[in-house]
């Protein structure tokens, strides 16, 4: 009885451990800028870290130089505890920190590489990141035009890039300030609006 009980505890307290002790997770959004991006996702409690990079193209290793030319855009790899933020909550946050409705690209920059979408890493991302976006849709009493595609590989973007908004606060504003993002997303999404994502 008391081997029985001792093998149950045991057991008990490793799936608590291993609950407790998660994995960190990936996410990755292409938001327009990625320096907004990152900025962003850098105040969700349980991110722990983000990257700024590009994705999606017709070429390896590309450049800020030549992203555009061969069709990557610029996308955040983003780090997560997901016992403290669930993937949901990032495609939730991800939505209304965006203007969704735009295939053009995003506030001040235009073009493919500036557009929106999310990159799944397995068939469970995929499928949370299309019920979002039909909730986004819901939401907004509009088609969004978000892509929701399989990740394929990621290319970090030069140092300079990373950190940019901690690196260069002044510049850093300044440019979102004047590209209209925040007073975009609030126009878009009213009172459900992550501008800036302070924590809300």
């Amino acid at each position: 009885m008391i081997r029985a009980f001792a093998l149950a505890l045991s057991l008990t307290l490793a799936g608590a451990t291993s609950t407790l002790a998660q994995e960190p997770a990936q996410a990755i959004f292409a938001g327009g800028c990625f320096w907004c991006v990152e900025s962003d996702f850098d105040k969700v409690p349980g991110v722990i870290s983000t990257t700024s990079g590009y994705i999606g193209g017709e070429n390896e290793n590309p450049t800020y130089e030549n992203h555009t030319q061969y069709r990557h855009r610029e996308a955040v790899l983003i780090e997560f505890d997901p016992a403290r933020v669930s993937y949901d909550q990032l495609v939730h946050s991800f939505f209304r920190s965006v203007n969704p409705l735009d295939a053009g690209g995003q506030f001040c920059d235009r073009g493919f590489s500036y557009s929106t979408a999310i990159y799944a890493a397995d068939e469970a991302q995929m499928e949370q990141a299309t019920a979002a976006k039909a909730e986004a849709a819901a939401a907004l009493g509009q088609d969004v035009v978000t892509e929701i595609v399989a990740a394929p590989s990621f290319w970090p973007a030069e140092d300079y890039h990373q950190d940019y908004y901690r690196k260069n606060p002044l510049r850093y504003t300044f440019y979102r300030n004047a590209c209209g993002r925040d007073q975009q997303v609030r126009e878009v999404w009213g009172d459900q609006a992550l501008s800036g994502i302070s924590g809300s």
